[in-house]
């Protein structure tokens, strides 16, 4: 009877304790990072690339989340950096975030030599170790809503780059936040985790400095 309580006890302290380290990372990865974001007009220059990061296209069009990010992207070259680094998921033939990404800066005026993109960025983690693995970037602006923004500095600051972002602001109300809320606290532990033991991406790769010609990675 004593070891049934005891085990009792125990399930009782891990049911407690679990969700208070869930929000405690959470609230960690947020307030460890909240001093990187930058307003766009407070940014200065000196960055390797400006990050932008992928997220759902639909066929050759960017979603909405995506057009904010690359809207606000766009408006940044020239200014902080002469380089922009599309990150997103190209997996398949018949998606192809970064395809889209590149598109849009061209068509925004964007030089193509001057749009890198990494067609292997699934996740937020896997873009930022291959933005210092693969694009050799040190220095990197990173651009994004900001409930996604916090992870993405954390992760690059955790990765060894010298990270800081702008908030792509929504040019309207994005149905469905609340969930994406909600399973950015998840993402958030889940990164943090990662950022202490530094698992590998699914692909590498041979380096490609994000300083050269970013028509070289063209998918």
């Amino acid at each position: 009877m004593k070891i049934l309580k005891k085990i009792i006890a125990v399930i009782l302290i891990l049911i407690i304790a679990a969700p208070a380290a869930v929000f405690g990372i959470n609230e960690y990865v947020k307030s460890s990072t909240a001093e990187y974001i930058l307003d766009a007009d407070e940014t200065g220059d000196g960055y390797d690339c400006i990050l932008v990061l992928g997220c759902k296209v639909n066929g050759d069009s960017p979603s909405l989340m995506l057009r904010d990010r690359l809207s606000q992207g766009v408006e940044l070259y020239g200014v902080a950096s002469d380089k922009i680094l599309m990150t997103g998921d190209h997996g398949t033939d018949g998606y192809d975030e970064v395809g889209v990404m590149k598109d849009y800066a061209e068509d925004a005026g964007v030089p193509s030599k001057d749009i890198f993109e990494d067609h292997a960025g699934f996740s937020t983690y896997e873009s930022m170790y291959r933005a210092k693995e693969i694009f050799k970037a040190d220095k990197i602006l990173i651009v994004t809503q900001e409930y996604h923004l916090y992870r993405a500095i954390y992760d690059a600051r955790a990765l060894g780059i010298d990270a800081y972002g702008v908030v792509a602001e929504p040019s309207m109300a994005y149905g469905g936040q609340e969930y994406r809320d909600i399973r950015e606290i998840l993402a958030r532990n889940k990164d943090f985790i990662f950022g202490i033991f530094k698992p590998k991406p699914t692909y590498l790769g041979e380096a490609i400095p994000i300083n050269g010609n970013g028509d070289a990675t063209q998918g």
